[in-house]
């Protein structure tokens, strides 16, 4: 008998992966088992999370009775249409993206670990930005705690690495075994399913830097062969990523990067505008492709999930103006009043 769980459950089990710390988890916990349909079917699901939530609520309780010192932990509030996490070996050129994406103004310089810790810019994609946020590089040897809590938090990755380097490919590979060891899988297409849900799945693209040195060319079939694969034919979980190809120290090829980080996130903007007046067209929210009515007027203020009564949409597939419910499907650009 199937269990019916509804996206509303579905967004918070993803609320749940990326949560890092054990009070996020337990309000994430909480949520889902209020939206558990409660039925025969689902009773080893209400099983099990009430388990997890026992478990959770002694965790905690033993942290407040045996403080420790914990390590540095960073954690940046999401903003914009969405966030990436940049990660790479050393001297990839991981902080002059960033640089050339945003006004932010990391350290740089050419050698290895001049990033020492997290460094948030916001990029601009006409109407809107995408945070973009640089870490510590990652080797065999060293890996940042708090580097892998920000990757697991962040909508998507980029994984960057060095084509003026002959182990630019093999560096990419560590750096991906290294977060596996910590269950944070860099992957091109997640999987529909998982059985552990300890792992969290990124999405990922593939930046290889530094097309202007020679031999870069022949560096890059090497890694297309080992990770390139188009997002058509690419198998869930594997290592196979969107690939783009950069000179990030001269622009080549960022303006193009530029539009492929925004179009990665599959979020849509949406304008609103009150009874009466002309629309906000400076400021849209996003929300991800397939979001209804009801989903977009939570991200204007949390008590429409239940007072909104319809909405008039300006936009694809409408009338000017037509008076929707709502469940209706929004689509880029729409303009909402929100009825409530």
């Amino acid at each position: 008998m199937a269990t019916n769980l509804t996206p509303q459950y579905h967004e918070a089990e993803e609320e749940y992966r990326k949560a890092q710390t054990p009070e996020e988890k337990l309000a994430c916990l909480k949520k889902m088992f209020a939206l558990v349909p409660k039925h025969k079917a689902s009773e080893k699901l209400q099983a099990d999370l009430k388990t997890k939530m026992a478990e959770l609520k002694d965790e905690i309780e033993h942290a407040k009775k045996h403080p420790k010192k914990v390590g540095v932990s960073y954690k940046f509030p999401k903003q914009g249409a969405g966030q990436y996490v940049i990660v790479g070996a050393p001297n990839v050129g991981k902080s002059r993206l960033l640089t050339r994406l945003t006004r932010a103004a990391p350290e740089v310089a050419p050698y290895p670990f001049t990033t020492r810790e997290p460094y948030a810019g916001m990029m601009d994609w006409q109407d809107t930005k995408v945070q973009l946020i640089d870490t510590p590089p990652i080797t065999a040897d060293f890996l940042e705690p708090y580097v892998s809590s920000i990757v697991r938090a962040a909508d998507a990755a980029i994984l960057m690495l060095d084509l003026g380097d002959d182990d630019g490919p093999f560096a990419a590979e560590t750096v991906l075994d290294r977060l596996a060891q910590v269950k944070t899988m860099l992957v091109g297409t997640k999987p529909a399913e998982q059985e552990d849900h300890s792992i969290q799945y990124v999405s990922t693209l593939l930046v290889a830097n530094k097309i202007d040195v020679d031999g870069a060319g022949d560096r890059l079939e090497i890694i297309r062969e080992m990770f390139g694969e188009s997002p058509a034919t690419a198998v869930a979980g594997e290592r196979k990523y969107p690939l783009h190809v950069i000179a990030a120290e001269h622009g080549t090829g960022l303006e193009d990067l530029r539009n492929a980080l925004y179009g990665f996130l599959n979020v849509i903007r949406v304008y609103t505008k009150q009874p009466g007046k002309p629309a906000d067209m400076t400021s849209p929210f996003t929300c991800p492709v397939g979001s209804t009515v009801a989903q977009m007027a939570v991200l204007v203020h949390r008590d429409f999930e239940e007072k909104l009564k319809s909405a008039r949409i300006w936009g694809t597939g409408v009338h000017d103006g037509q008076t929707v419910g709502r469940e209706h499907v929004l689509h880029d650009r729409d303009v909402v009043e929100l009825h409530v």
